[in-house]
């Protein structure tokens, strides 16, 4: 059943113009009543390059579908939608330059913008501090601005096919972030600064070009899916043997933390007290060192289910420090077996 201005009925406050085929919208054939009652709006699947500035006059939306037109702006008119939570504009021909200059104002709560061709996050969308799910999968996008630590609220960040080579350690400062999806990228390590992602359950990283993962992944108490197929993560055991040997200040320094050397603020200048104090345990537990800034990359591999090896970062504290799993790869005793991880975590891990 259509109305007099086209839109289907589907409900009390819902407007369906969808696949209509539509090349503009007339806001003007639209009763007061029912854009005043409109809560959800329909407009997708259409030919629209623009919508009207007078948008605004539908004061009480709060859900805005326009994905799949041909939308290359959003005019001002949008950011006088002072009640939409949620806005779909997937599958337009969006950038960066066709949002308004005040878009952040808008009091959002999901907002998907995949399939344009943003090269990279507007700003605007980093202001939304209320906004829970973020999506801007199928676009052009080169990096992650560190701005987007501001979205203290996000639950869902998609970002899924995309030319990202990195990931900043700002994302690690997202609370109560559920679901990161970075698969199909060029992402070649990951921060171990995400280990404080404490309600993460979900991360997609298949497709990119990842070798190894860092050792801290294991502290995400919350993971439950790892998805890492499609990646050049190594087959066999691999050990980099590169090694710059520790400053006079560092040999001083281990030697002090590891034998326990007691010392008091007065016996140093701050800059030596701050650099003791950052001093790292050698993961190997044999070994009762320490390093600062020289140490030797390590990769060693976990099982997981009995069935998958992660290759994990590790830091020794020299060349001679060996791990007790760095001999053979391939043996079962001399790698972490899966009870060293929590039956309730990592429940699946994605490799093929």
């Amino acid at each position: 059943m259509e109305s007099r201005d086209g839109a289907t009925a589907t409900g009390h406050g819902v407007l369906d113009y969808s696949r209509l085929n539509l090349r503009t919208l007339d806001v003007d054939a639209v009763s007061d009543e029912r854009r005043h009652d409109a809560k959800q709006m329909y407009l997708n699947n259409n030919w629209l390059v623009s919508l009207p500035s007078s948008m605004c006059r539908f004061s009480n939306l709060e859900f805005l579908d326009i994905s799949n037109n041909r939308l290359t702006c959003l005019n001002e008119g949008i950011t006088r939608l002072t009640r939409l939570r949620t806005l779909l504009a997937k599958n337009n021909r969006l950038n960066e330059a066709s949002l308004p200059k005040d878009f952040g104002s808008l009091q959002l709560e999901v907002l998907n913008f995949s399939g344009n061709r943003f090269e990279e996050i507007p700003l605007q969308c980093t202001q939304m501090l209320r906004l829970q799910s973020l999506s801007l999968g199928g676009n052009r996008l080169k990096s992650i601005p560190p701005e987007i630590e501001n979205l203290t609220s996000l639950e869902l960040l998609y970002l899924g096919g995309n030319l990202i080579n990195y990931i900043p350690a700002e994302v690690a400062n997202l609370p109560f972030l559920t679901y990161l999806v970075l698969c199909d990228n060029r992402i070649q390590s990951v921060p171990p600064q995400l280990t404080r992602l404490n309600s993460l359950r979900s991360l997609s990283l298949h497709n990119n070009l990842l070798t190894y993962l860092p050792r801290e992944i294991l502290s995400l108490v919350h993971l439950h899916e790892l998805s890492l197929r499609g990646n050049p993560l190594v087959v066999r055991f691999v050990k980099e043997m590169t090694y710059d040997p520790p400053s006079l200040l560092e040999i001083a320094g281990r030697t002090i933390k590891s034998r326990n050397i007691p010392y008091f603020p007065y016996d140093l200048p701050d800059n030596l007290r701050c650099y003791l104090d950052l001093a790292s345990k050698c993961p190997n537990p044999k070994c009762a060192g320490v390093y600062f800034d020289s140490c030797v990359r390590h990769i060693k591999f976990v099982d997981f289910c009995g069935k998958y090896r992660l290759p994990l970062m590790h830091y020794l504290c020299s060349p001679e420090c060996t791990s007790p799993c760095s001999s053979n790869p391939q043996s079962d005793a001399e790698s972490e077996d899966e009870s060293s991880v929590p039956a309730d975590r990592l429940q699946r891990v994605l490799l093929g």
